[in-house]
């Protein structure tokens, strides 16, 4: 006969609760990385003593999002081994691996935050990947840990203390049977739940939230002043989100003499007429073009026979004005604004606003202006965290940022990337003039941005060209006539210097605009409707040129950081450009590749507009001189960003 068939239903057993101790032992795990900003604080007090009460009580609220997003990212393993809704749980190795993983990752953690108390008065900012870069291609560093150990012996209890808070809470909190018995599928369907649940949750940490990009470094600008970056963000943190950033190395190309007489980014305004009406400080517009190439510029492209370019009106304001047929420092948006608000060139494989050195201490015209009285805001008619740029114009320094949020009539967003630039360069123009002048402020202009869509009505006023962009550049160049129609009534228009240029170029139609020199060549204008400028003492002009060549219009007269030089007073004009793993040297007719350890090429591009004789071996003289000031730029610009040297310390 068969056997018979158990059918003895199972039951109820009384199964671990793994999830309350995890949860507790996450909490004293975040409870400590709190505790150890605020030790970064007190110990510190000297470099945030600008900070009143209700701004620390502030700083420290709102960092928990970076300590939570911290507490995720160390712990996901733990909270996987933890929560996996399987039998292997209750395996005591299975156990003693989960808390392991926990008492490692949490106090290699804090290990970074209380190192950092000390190495922060070093480089003004949280340590970041390029830390192990650092050590690893310094073996001095290892004979001055003795040292280091000795002169802060004083922080290390702290860290101890951390330690064994941590030890007791992995004994304390065990984890142990559940209060009641559970038949196994009602309990597996809740752990699996469960699970789910925390996925999510450490998914949501770990980005910061349900915004459109997760946090970063630069997001700690939104959060208080580019100053208090530090105190805003954690060590853990800023170390695994650059891990995989490519981080800079010192150079020692010159000692430092040597270095300061070929190149230094210290600029000393010299004594030159600036632009006055009397004692009325001059008001600085800077307008940024999408992809406005020199390709598209008419004025500049005469020597094509019947192409007219997609630009009448700057081709007519640009004979009022002093142009440069200049170039762009990077290819992407995001390298542009550091490039030309700050005179940051993108010399990085990642933008500099999303690199290891975004928490840096910089200047920028924002900040400069401020600091002499200057209203200042950033028009930028994309959703509101797009590439970081809200986030950048804190960390600036700006007053206020307006985006697509503040516009708040979405009657006049393209549906898909941004509000078109017309409505929203005459909500630049009513905004400029609510403002108080003296005022400096820049607007992001995005139409030609792909899928380069303009408004309906307009489907068959502006031409096509050849590429699909060119019809929206056009649009562009009617909505920027628009804005100086309207701002010509206004009353501060007259004492006001306007700075035109593009974040980058686009896609190339012409041959001579897909070569290493004309895939950055866009326009440079300078413009002031109220006065008479004076000759540029150069023909080259970079985007990192803007800053100080603007501040020496205007008359600022301190010294400054910046990258790039007065154009109207520097005859040794130049730009600089990288692009995988290969600098870029441009003269007023010569281009030099530099691959870090030799020259690759040389060009003159003005004669060669497609560069096909590379002149390399045959004019060895200037190619090194071309070098040697290259090797110079790199060599500040490494330095500087590791060191945290971005501005000129009291």
């Amino acid at each position: 006969m068969p056997a018979k068939r158990n059918s003895k239903k199972p039951s109820p057993t009384r199964y671990d609760n793994y999830f309350r101790p995890a949860l507790q032992l996450l909490t004293v795990a975040l409870l400590l990385v709190w505790l150890s900003r605020l030790m970064f604080y007190l110990f510190n007090l000297q470099y945030f003593s600008h900070l009143d009460a209700g701004e620390v009580m502030r700083i420290l609220a709102l960092g928990l999002r970076f300590d939570l997003a911290t507490l995720f990212m160390l712990n996901a393993p733990f909270i996987f081994m933890m929560t996996l809704p399987l039998p292997v749980r209750k395996y005591k190795l299975w156990r003693f691996g989960a808390m392991a993983l926990f008492l490692i990752a949490n106090i290699i953690g804090l290990m970074a935050n209380i190192v950092d108390i000390v190495y922060f008065r070093f480089t003004f900012k949280r340590m970041t990947a390029d830390i192990f870069s650092y050590t690893a291609n310094d073996i001095s560093l290892l004979t001055l840990l003795p040292q280091f150990f000795k002169d802060f012996w004083a922080y290390f209890p702290l860290f101890f203390l951390f330690v064994v808070i941590l030890i007791i809470a992995v004994l304390r909190f065990k984890i142990r049977p559940l209060k009641r018995k559970f038949y196994p599928s009602l309990y597996y369907s809740l752990q699996i739940f469960g699970f789910l649940a925390a996925m999510a949750a450490m998914i949501i940490g770990i980005r910061g939230g349900l915004q459109l990009k997760p946090i970063n470094i630069i997001t700690a600008g939104k959060v208080s002043e580019a100053r208090n970056a530090a105190f805003v963000l954690n060590t853990p943190f800023t170390i695994i989100k650059t891990l995989h950033q490519q981080s800079l190395s010192h150079t020692d190309y010159f000692d430092e003499i040597t270095l300061e007489e070929i190149y230094t980014p210290i600029i000393q305004p010299a004594p030159t007429e600036a632009l006055s009406k009397g004692d009325s400080p001059v008001n600085l517009v800077v307008i940024i073009m999408e992809s406005l190439s020199a390709e598209h510029v008419g004025a500049f492209n005469k020597h094509h026979a019947g192409y007219d370019g997609f630009t009448p009106f700057l081709d007519s304001l640009m004979q009022h004005a002093v142009a440069f047929r200049g170039f762009a420092n990077g290819k992407q948006s995001i390298e542009a604004i550091p490039a030309i608000l700050a005179s940051i060139p993108s010399l990085l494989d990642k933008p500099y606003i999303n690199s290891a050195y975004a928490a840096n201490k910089f200047n920028s015209l924002a900040d400069l202006l401020g600091a002499r009285g200057y209203q200042t805001a950033f028009y930028h008619g994309g959703t509101n965290g797009t590439m970081d740029f809200d986030g950048f114009a804190q960390m600036a320094g700006f007053d206020k940022y307006y985006g697509r949020t503040e516009y708040n009539n979405e009657t006049d967003f393209d549906g898909q990337w941004c509000i078109f630039d017309e409505p929203f360069f005459g909500y630049f123009a009513d905004g400029l003039d609510e403002m108080k002048p003296p005022f400096f402020a820049t607007i992001f202009s995005l139409s030609a941005h792909h899928p380069y869509t303009i408004p309906e009505k307009y489907s068959n006023k502006f031409p096509q060209g050849n590429l699909k962009i060119q019809q929206t550049v056009a649009y562009a160049d009617f909505a920027l006539r628009r804005f100086f129609a309207k701002a010509a009534h206004m009353p501060w228009y007259g004492n006001t210097l306007f700075v035109i240029t593009a974040d980058h170029t686009s896609e190339a139609w012409l041959p001579e605009y897909k070569t290493k020199t004309g895939m950055y060549e866009i326009p440079i204008v300078f413009y002031a409707p109220g006065f008479e400028l004076p000759k540029p003492a150069t023909t080259v002009a970079d985007q990192i040129d803007i800053m100080p060549s603007a501040l020496g219009l205007i008359g600022y007269d301190k010294p400054f950081v910046a990258f790039g030089q007065n154009i109207f007073d520097n005859a040794d004009g130049m730009a600089v450009n990288y692009l995988n793993g290969v600098y870029q040297l441009i003269t007023d007719s010569l281009v030099l590749e530099f691959d870090s350890s030799k020259s690759r090429s040389l060009y003159n591009y003005q004669r060669d507009r497609l560069l096909q004789q590379n002149l390399l071996s045959t004019n060895l003289r200037e190619a090194h001189r071309m070098e040697q000031t290259l090797k110079a730029v790199v060599q500040q610009y490494n330095n500087r960003m590791i060191d945290n040297q971005l501005t000129i310390k009291p």
